[in-house]
């Protein structure tokens, strides 16, 4: 059913569930209103419609939260789920030799979409969570999974506005491009504090069956914590194999998380 301004219920229902973010995992019934421009009523009519099905949940404090059907039915997403089975054993294996912070990561659109995650009580404590989408050019995985994009998704991407979310966060597009050259060239992208203060990164491609870009590995350590090229051989180690299993179980990304974006996207 469509209303008077052309949109149907179900693509406001879907924008109140997109209005909920890392950063807002909680909203009142008049912060989604607001966040998704739409009249009070028509907010707590669809609310009460996803409330019911399970989708939306109501904390102690009355605020909304995603609710667990909605999570139980994201866990069905075939691709993700077994690239994640396939990634984990390996990176279990570098927590294990490192005790640091493991990411493995692809592709979605514009952003970095992370895929599994390992941590432990000594790793330096960070933003990124599974699920979680955070920008390219600032993240260690983001940078090596841009870097080994085509020429045309990089010209894209460097055309858009770069947020800057440290000090050290490269956001002139011929620095960044210069910085991708070099990763491309020794194998890794590192990253220094360019989306937190404390923290910097090294990561690796792990490459399809065509030899493209599918994914990436990466390792999160304390700023001060130097050398950060150690990690260099594991990570290209267990990524090499991730890839291995990966092309023997037929598991290639399906096209919005790896292939180029439309010219204009």
């Amino acid at each position: 059913m469509t209303k008077g301004n052309g949109r149907s219920a179900t693509s406001r229902a879907l924008d109140l569930l997109g209005a909920f973010t890392i950063e807002h995992p909680t909203l009142t019934l008049t912060e989604l209103a607001t966040r998704c421009a739409m009249p009070l009523a028509t907010a707590h009519r669809l609310v009460a419609a996803l409330e019911a099905w399970g989708a939306l949940e109501r904390n102690t404090d009355n605020r909304y939260q995603i609710g667990t059907r909605l999570w139980e039915i994201g866990l069905l997403s075939p691709v993700p789920r077994r690239m994640r089975e396939i990634a984990l054993p390996f990176m279990q294996d570098l927590y294990e030799k490192s005790k640091e912070n493991i990411h493995f990561a692809v592709r979605d659109g514009h952003e970095t979409l992370y895929i599994a995650k390992l941590t432990g009580h000594q790793a330096v404590p960070i933003i990124s969570r599974e699920g979680n989408r955070l920008p390219m050019h600032s993240t260690g995985v983001g940078k090596a999974l841009l870097a080994f994009s085509s020429k045309e998704f990089i010209d894209t991407y460097c055309a858009r506005p770069l947020a800057r979310y440290t000090r050290h966060t490269i956001v002139e597009p011929g620095r960044l491009r210069r910085e991708l050259a070099v990763t491309r060239e020794r194998g890794y992208s590192l990253t220094n504090e360019e989306m937190t203060l404390g923290s910097c990164s090294v990561a690796v491609p792990v490459f399809d069956a065509r030899g493209e870009i599918a994914a990436s590995l990466g390792v999160v350590v304390h700023s001060v914590r130097d050398n950060l090229t150690k990690y260099v051989p594991d990570l290209k180690a267990e990524a090499a194999k991730i890839a291995k299993m990966m092309i023997a179980h037929h598991c290639d990304p399906y096209p919005g998380f790896v292939h180029d974006l439309p010219q204009g996207v």
